[in-house]
């Protein structure tokens, strides 16, 4: 356990830091999952609608840093295939 007072407080704040990183990724992850559930369902109005809520929950998280450049690029285009490639 930390003895300095300005250890303790990092502590506190990297817990709150933390929480709200987890957040971040599970509100883009779910996004990401109900796109992907959309499309195995082929009901495209669905997929395009929560295509653009995963697309702002993506850019949102890279926003805060808790997704890098490189996943959001690969995801924001593997979720657009899909659903683009939908009849």
């Amino acid at each position: 356990m930390a003895n300095m007072k300005n250890a303790k407080k990092k502590i506190k704040v990297i817990a709150k830091e933390t929480v709200s990183n987890n957040n971040y990724e599970a509100t883009m992850k779910t996004a990401m999952k109900k796109v992907e559930r959309a499309v195995s369902a082929n009901d495209k109005e669905s997929a395009q609608a929560n295509l653009k809520n995963a697309i702002k929950a993506i850019d949102k998280a890279a926003s805060k840093g808790v997704a890098s450049k490189n996943f959001v690029a690969r995801n924001k285009s593997r979720l657009s295939k899909k659903v683009n490639a939908m009849n």
